[in-house]
């Protein structure tokens, strides 16, 4: 059983998050990949991105491992309780991001062992990108 996401695992989460956003005509992505502690694995932008897109993708990911939850869900309680958001985001120095496009990466035990972040198109296909990539290497995705 799979227990952290190598750098080959990393690799291959981008490479397949980049293969579903081509297929659905995508505008570019960058991707982020972390592990279970919220350190960067790796890291891709696709030519044509805008200069704060590896914050945001990371931001996406951070956020979800920070709290356990895949950024969708923080987006829901960001808007049930914007003030909690704002005080995590404060005390993570707003390295948080809650919106979709965040996704947990667990193994087939249910054990969190990282985390995909997508940014660069909406965030619902942002989000589609992340799920493609950690369902290619065989780990369960949890967008929250």
């Amino acid at each position: 059983m799979t227990s952290e996401i190598s750098q080959g695992m990393a690799h291959d989460i981008m490479t397949a998050a980049f293969a579903k956003a081509a297929e659905m005509g995508l505008k570019p992505l960058t991707v982020a990949v972390l592990d279970a502690g919220g350190h960067l694995k790796a890291l891709s932008r696709q030519d044509g991105t805008s200069t704060l897109r590896p914050e945001i993708a990371q931001g996406k990911a951070r956020g979800a491992i920070s709290m356990g939850l895949g950024s969708r869900a923080l987006f829901k309680r960001a808007q049930e309780q914007p003030y909690f958001i704002q005080s995590m985001n404060a005390l993570s120095d707003g390295s948080l991001v809650p919106v979709p496009g965040g996704v947990l990466a667990r193994n087939q035990a249910g054990k969190i062992i990282g985390a995909v972040g997508i940014t660069g198109d909406s965030s619902d296909n942002d989000e589609t990108c992340a799920i493609a990539g950690i369902e290619a290497v065989g780990l369960v995705a949890d967008a929250g």
